[in-house]
């Protein structure tokens, strides 16, 4: 043998190794490995480094940027209770209805921006459902790399597998060639995770848990909102006519009408028949209202239903300035929600805190207000001559009215890919559009990239590089052929769909099957299988990367979701025996 290509199966097996054993961190690994290579002169000095470089790095860091954007724009919170209004709360019904959504929008569009677009809203879910993000990203992930074999077009092994058949004089697939086996690989993937996510997927403790404003301060009760019919005693009448607080301990955050939010409604706000109530409570409270007033409860109908969860509303503490203006004077004085468009909902004054009757409580320097209210609102208040924020709240440097610009930026990187523009280059110019168009500052984008995982995935590139300059992945695929000459065609399928998962965990996929599918080609020619039925299945299996997070998807989502390769090994080995059966199966029975 070459000692080439035995130096760099030394390196392989020792990156794996330490991969697994998690001993030293993956990105080191990774870094060490590459200068191995450059060291015993497997690649040249330039190779070493030319990860850095490469589209796949690039595409992933101006994917972290352009999902950043999203999600500080506040967008991905609609995606997230959208899912979980249909979901609810169970982790199983969850993680299912992610996959699908995924799955499907895989189909269509590389599975790299599908997986970043979603990304945001599954860690939004897990906050708001308590379930650990490392349950929920994993499977959303998988879900992404399966949905790109239900469509020729969804995954650039499949893409390129056409122009590979053409050049061998083969009859290339039709566009929906693949489904049936794309689609029984996603049903596969969710079932796995419906009946065996207990067992297989970590539960990692996710950052320091950091209680809310609402929490801190006991407010954190869910919005209940109700209507009023014609017949309530409530039409006609005016907020100070009703003892919301003092009676019922209710707050009247907002209400609704003639189409627009109103956000505290001031003391002479009159109420009319079909107006809308948000008001947050206890259950008990709420009932009694609703019983006396006749008022009607309006569930998930309700325009004002989930407030609390949309990002353009919150609580924010605030503190009255020393030698304010306000200073002596009550909030019914000074007409508090009238002036300040926010609804107050705790007063302290030193150790005395009020929670009903606050609009007759004098204001004093120091004395803090709990409110509610828009947060284009509460940021007002970050300079007020009377009033300022205590606290600056995470939301509250979301860039409220750029969600549909951000998304518009995003899938006009994604649409440039379909006219042939580089992944990389394509993705890279949304990037720069995040910054030129203010959804993210200079100082953020370099935030928003994971060094971690570029690091991790620049350090892997030079050992693909290496395999194929030294003739290693060829004497191995070389080999494979001569071995199974004249066996049974279910047997030749396996070990080509086994040689091609191996080849795509440690060179990319797409290299992969550009390597394979001539050398398949001719053995199904001298064996008797069909070339195409081969070819395809490399195409496919090439796919089939989820035992290392080298796949792109995966390595997007490990650190978001704290995993570490042991977690991918876990689920992935399982997940890889079905992919292979699979695809061996349908690919001989259907295409024959």
């Amino acid at each position: 043998m070459d000692t080439s290509i035995l130096l760099v199966g030394v390196i392989l097996a020792g990156t794996v190794i330490l991969f697994v054993s998690s001993r030293v961190r993956i990105d080191l690994v990774a870094i060490l490995a590459s200068l191995a290579l450059a060291w015993l002169g497997l690649i040249t000095p330039v190779d070493a480094v030319s990860g850095f470089a490469s589209n796949a790095v690039i595409a992933m860091a101006s994917v972290m940027i352009l999902v950043y954007g999203i999600e500080r724009t506040g967008v991905t919170s609609r995606l997230a209770s959208a899912i979980i209004r249909y979901a609810g709360s169970g982790e199983r019904r969850i993680n299912t209805t992610i996959a699908v959504t995924v799955g499907i929008f895989s189909a269509v569009m590389q599975n790299i921006g599908v997986a970043a677009l979603f990304l945001p809203a599954v860690k939004r879910i897990g906050k708001q459902t308590g379930i650990p993000v490392s349950r929920l990203m994993m499977p959303m992930g998988f879900a992404a790399i399966l949905g790109g074999s239900m469509t020729m077009i969804a995954s650039g092994p499949l893409i390129v597998l056409n122009d590979l058949l053409l050049q061998a004089q083969e009859e290339p697939f039709s566009l929906f060639a693949v489904t049936p086996i794309g689609v029984t690989l996603l049903i596969a993937g969710i079932a796995l995770f419906a009946l065996a996510g207990d067992r297989i997927l970590p539960k990692k403790e996710g950052t320091p848990y950091r209680p809310s404003i609402a929490e801190i301060w006991g407010l954190n009760h869910p919005v209940r909102t109700c209507s009023i019919p014609p017949s309530s005693p409530l039409v006609g009448k005016t907020r100070e006519d009703i003892p919301f607080r003092t009676r019922y301990g209710l707050d009247l955050l907002a209400m609704y009408t003639n189409k627009e939010i109103t956000v505290a409604p001031t003391r002479s706000t009159r109420f009319g028949p079909g107006t809308e109530l948000a008001f947050l409570g206890s259950r008990e409270g709420f009932i009694q209202f609703i019983s006396e007033s006749g008022c009607i409860p309006s569930g998930e109908r309700g325009r004002l239903e989930g407030i609390l969860d949309d990002e353009e509303y919150g609580f924010a503490e605030l503190v009255v300035r020393p030698r304010a203006s306000i200073i002596g004077k009550t909030p019914r004085e000074i007409m508090f929600r009238q002036t300040f468009s926010i609804e107050p909902i705790v007063h302290q004054h030193g150790e005395t805190e009020t929670r009903a009757g606050i609009s007759d409580k004098p204001l004093a320097a120091g004395d803090i207000i709990v409110a509610f209210g828009s947060w284009d609102t509460l940021r007002h208040f970050a300079g007020h001559q009377d009033i300022v924020l205590l606290t600056h709240p995470e939301e509250d440097r979301l860039r409220h009215g750029k969600g549909y610009l951000a998304i518009m930026i995003f899938a006009a990187a994604l649409g440039l890919t379909i006219t042939g523009v580089p992944l990389s280059l394509a993705l890279l110019t949304g990037a720069a559009g995040s910054v030129l168009f203010g959804i993210l500052s200079l100082d953020e984008i370099y935030r928003a990239i994971d060094w971690k995982t570029i690091t991790l995935i620049a350090g892997l590139i030079p050992l693909g590089i290496a395999l194929e300059k030294s003739g290693a992945a060829a004497v191995l695929a070389t080999s494979l052929i001569e071995v199974l000459a004249g066996s049974h065609p279910l047997l030749i399928m396996g070990a080509v769909a086994v040689l091609a998962t191996v080849l795509s965990l440690i060179i990319s996929n797409v290299a992969a099957t550009v390597l394979l599918v001539p050398l398949v080609i001719l053995l199904g020619t001298g064996t008797g299988t069909d070339p195409r039925a081969l070819a395809l299945l490399v195409a496919v299996c090439a796919s089939n990367s989820f035992i290392l997070p080298t796949h792109q998807v995966n390595a997007l989502l490990m650190g978001p979701g704290g995993y570490t390769p042991k977690d991918y090994l876990k689920a992935g080995s399982i997940m890889t025996v079905i992919f292979i059966i699979i695809a061996v199966m349908l690919i001989y029975l259907l295409i024959r």
